[in-house]
């Protein structure tokens, strides 16, 4: 999977809707959002899981073909009942992208490659186990990019992480790590629970923007707009994409030098991405 080819490895700002409200699904798309992520897990209860996917599958054909593109489903976890019927629903769909929790294995990736041959797929990294795994997650069938559970991880973990967060700042590295070294997109950083503390969502951003993430998880719109901002390249950001593009393309798919060093296919990618995000390519 090539998430220079994808819209969802440009991403940096996904918002999350439950999937048994459907009269969001629009405004969220219209919120300025790169991408939504229709929710079947957490934000659905047990009892409203089978009205969830019926209202995914009602609101599907109502979607254009440039939205569909930026949706995202979060099935329900592998191994609970749940699951089977969730990703049935992502065949029946097509869908574009789908995001499973609690990922923890290559096996389980791969097992859900094979029904949906053409969906990226985003693990998201919230366990002990799924930590310890991660390398062979990240280089599974159709990997486009990681997501961090940060909530449930520390969790898992039996953390209690301060307010920045910094008990959690190896596991980031490791997921930005894996990243690079699967040369998927950037990692999708984890929640901010506070929805209205500007500043707290803005630090948050800017930390996961400074270790190498290129995306964060939203949970409210309010969110959308701190975020983007936050992830909006800088002018000089932006020269060096430009740099990395012209020097990519006169090396005519040979090997790129940049200043001494040489430019491989993530940092393309990165260079891509961040023109993207500025409106520029």
């Amino acid at each position: 999977m090539n998430p220079i080819d994808n819209p969802i490895g440009y991403a940096s700002t996904f918002l999350f809707i439950p999937g048994n409200r459907p009269e969001r699904f629009v405004k969220a798309l219209n919120s300025g959002a790169h991408a939504i992520i229709i929710d079947l897990e957490d934000a659905v209860a047990e009892e409203d899981k089978a009205a969830a996917r019926s209202a995914i599958r009602q609101a599907w054909p109502d979607f254009s073909a440039e939205q569909r593109q930026r949706i995202v489903i979060r099935s329900n976890a592998p191994g609970t009942r749940f699951y089977g019927e969730d990703l049935m629903l992502a065949e029946e769909l097509t869908i574009a992208c789908l995001l499973i929790p609690k990922s923890e294995s290559h096996d389980q990736i791969n097992g859900a490659a094979e029904v949906l041959p053409s969906t990226a797929i985003i693990p998201m990294i919230e366990t002990a186990r799924g930590l310890q795994q991660i390398d062979v997650i990240a280089n599974a069938q159709q990997v486009i990019r990681l997501a961090l559970g940060n909530i449930d991880l520390q969790a898992d973990l039996g953390m209690v992480c301060d307010a920045q967060e910094t008990e959690l700042q190896v596991a980031r590295f490791q997921l930005v790590l894996a990243s690079r070294l699967a040369e998927i997109a950037p990692p999708v950083d984890g929640v901010t629970t506070a929805t209205d503390d500007t500043d707290r969502i803005t630090a948050d951003t800017l930390r996961g923007k400074r270790l190498g993430f290129g995306a964060k998880l939203c949970i409210h719109p309010a969110q959308v707009p701190i975020v983007s901002k936050a992830f909006t390249p800088t002018e000089e950001e932006l020269r060096w994409s430009n740099q990395v593009i012209e020097a990519d393309k006169a090396a005519k798919g040979g090997v790129a030098k940049l200043n001494g060093r040489m430019i491989d296919r993530p940092v393309v990618l990165l260079a891509k991405r961040l023109l993207v995000l500025a409106g520029k390519h």
